[in-house]
C-alpha cells in the first residue's frame, strides 16, 4: 500500500516526505529493483555530459589568455560564461522538462550540446568563444535536468537514497577524470586535441541518449502529465517550485563554500607551497566519495536524512578548516578526502530530499529547483569571496567559509531537520 502526501506548500516549508509501505516476506521476494537499463544507460550519458564540462572548465582561462590576448578577468569569463547559460536555463527547464517531455528534451539538449563542442573548433575570437560556452552551458543545464528526471522516475521509492548516490558516483567520476584528461591533452598535444576529444564524447553521450528510453508505465504517466502541463500556463512556480527552495536555499550556502574550493584552489597551492597536494585533491575527493557513496546512501534511506546530512557538513567544516591552516602537501590531500565526504555528500544527498518534496509530475522542475538555486552558489561565491580573499588572505576566507557551513546547517536544521520525516527513513516495514 502506498500513501503519497506530497502537495505544492508555501515556500519556507517541506512537505512530508512519501513513505511507502514495503510488503512483508511473505508478499516480497526482495528488495524493489534498482540498476535497470535506464538507470544504467542515463547514468552513462550523464558521467559523459559532466566528463565534456570538467574536460573544458579547467583549461579555458588560460586558453582565451593564449589564444586570443584575453585579460585574466576576459578569460575568467570564458570560462564562467558556461556557468552564466546554464543558470538561466535552469529558469525554465524544469518546466520544459516537465510539460514537452524528458525523453524529447534530452535528444534536444544532447544535439545542443553536441553541436556547441564542434563550434569550439573553429572559433576565432573571443565573443565568437564566449558565445559557445554559453550555449554549450545551455544545452548542458538541460540535459543534466532531463538525465537526473529519468534517472528519478525509475529508481525506487524506498533506495531514493541510494539509488541518487549511486547516480552522482558518475558526477563523481567526472570530477576525478575530467580536469586531468583535460590538461594531459593541452599539456602532451595542444588544444585542437582537447576539442576534438570533447567533441567526440559529446557525440558519444548523443548517440547514447538516442537508445534511452522509459519503461512503458513511466511513458504513459508522463504523457498524462505532460498533457496536464500543457493546459496551464507558466508561472513561478515552474522556476522554482516552493517545496524545493527551502532545501535549494541550503545547497547554496553550501555552494558558495564549494566554489571557495575549486576557484582558488591553484592559487592557493602555490601560496602556501602545497602544489602537490593540490594536484591529488580532486583525486583523494573521489577516492573517499566513491567508497562512502556505496554505504551513505543506504543509510539515508533506512536512518533517515539528518544522520548522513549532518555527517556531510561537519566533515566539510573540518576540510576547510584543514585548508585555512595547511602547509603541508599531506594535509590539502587529507582536506581533499573531507571534502569529498563533505560536499559530495551533500549534494546527492540533498538531491534525494527534493525529489521526495514533490510529486511525480512536478520531478523535472524539483530538480532544476534544486541545481539552479546551487549553480547560483557557485556561480556568484567566486565574485564575494574575491573581495573576502584580497581583503585577508587564504588562512581567513577558508575560516569563514567554515562558518558559513555551520550557518547552513542551522538553516537546514530550521526548514528540514528538525522536522520527524527527517529523522527516520523512507521505508516502514509493516
Amino acid at each position: 500500500m502506498s500513501v503519497d502526501t506530497h502537495s505544492d506548500v508555501p515556500t519556507g516549508q517541506l512537505p512530508t516526505v512519501v513513505e511507502r509501505k514495503v510488503p512483508g516476506p511473505a508478499h516480497s521476494a526482495g528488495p524493489a529493483r534498482l540498476l535497470t537499463p535506464t538507470f544504467a544507460l542515463a547514468w552513462v550519458v550523464n558521467f559523459l555530459q559532466y566528463l565534456t564540462f570538467y574536460m573544458l572548465v579547467t583549461t579555458m582561462a588560460l586558453y582565451a589568455v593564449k589564444s586570443f590576448a584575453a585579460s585574466d578577468a576576459a578569460g575568467g569569463f570564458a570560462s564562467s560564461a558556461f556557468v552564466v547559460g546554464a543558470t538561466v536555463a535552469r529558469l525554465f527547464s524544469g518546466y520544459l522538462v516537465d510539460a514537452l517531455g524528458r525523453r524529447r528534451m534530452l535528444l534536444i539538449s544532447l544535439v545542443v550540446v553536441a553541436i556547441a563542442c564542434a563550434l569550439y573548433l573553429p572559433a576565432a575570437n573571443l565573443p565568437v568563444l564566449i558565445v559557445v560556452r554559453l550555449v554549450h552551458g545551455f544545452g548542458y543545464a538541460f540535459a543534466s535536468t532531463a538525465l537526473m528526471t529519468i534517472a528519478q522516475s525509475v529508481i525506487p521509492d524506498s533506495r531514493r537514497g541510494e539509488g541518487t548516490g549511486y547516480f552522482a558516483l558518475g558526477t563523481t567520476l567526472s570530477t576525478a577524470i575530467g580536469p586531468a584528461l583535460g590538461l594531459f591533452l593541452v599539456g602532451s598535444f595542444n588544444y585542437t586535441w582537447l576539442f576534438w576529444t570533447t567533441l567526440i564524447t559529446a557525440v558519444l553521450g548523443m548517440m547514447l541518449g538516442f537508445f534511452l528510453r522509459e519503461p512503458l508505465a513511466k511513458r504513459e504517466a508522463q504523457a498524462e502529465a505532460e498533457h496536464i502541463a500543457q493546459r496551464r500556463r507558466f508561472s513561478f512556480r515552474d522556476i522554482a517550485h516552493p517545496a524545493v527552495v527551502p532545501i535549494g536555499c541550503f545547497m547554496l550556502l553550501v555552494g558558495i563554500c564549494y566554489a571557495g574550493v575549486i576557484t582558488y584552489l591553484n592559487a592557493y597551492a602555490e601560496n602556501r607551497g602545497v602544489t602537490t597536494g593540490a594536484g591529488l585533491f580532486f583525486v583523494a575527493y573521489a577516492v573517499a566519495m566513491l567508497i562512502m557513496r556505496l554505504v551513505l546512501g543506504k543509510m539515508q534511506d533506512q536512518r533517515g536524512d539528518n544522520v548522513v546530512v549532518y555527517l556531510g557538513l561537519i566533515c566539510f567544516a573540518v576540510a576547510l578548516g584543514i585548508l585555512a591552516a595547511a602547509n603541508q602537501d599531506w594535509q590539502v590531500v587529507v582536506a581533499g578526502a573531507m571534502t569529498g565526504l563533505g560536499y559530495g555528500t551533500l549534494m546527492p544527498a540533498a538531491q534525494a530530499i527534493a525529489v521526495n518534496a514533490v510529486p511525480a509530475h512536478k520531478l523535472g522542475t524539483g530538480i532544476s529547483t534544486l541545481l539552479l538555486l546551487t549553480d547560483v552558489g557557485v556561480g556568484l561565491g567566486p565574485v564575494f569571496l574575491g573581495l573576502l580573499l584580497s581583503a585577508t588572505g587564504f588562512g581567513a576566507m577558508y575560516t569563514v567559509l567554515a562558518v558559513i557551513v555551520v550557518l547552513a546547517a542551522l538553516l537546514y536544521h530550521a526548514v528540514h531537520g528538525r522536522h520527524p520525516h527527517a529523522k527516520r527513513g523512507r521505508t516502514v516495514v509493516e
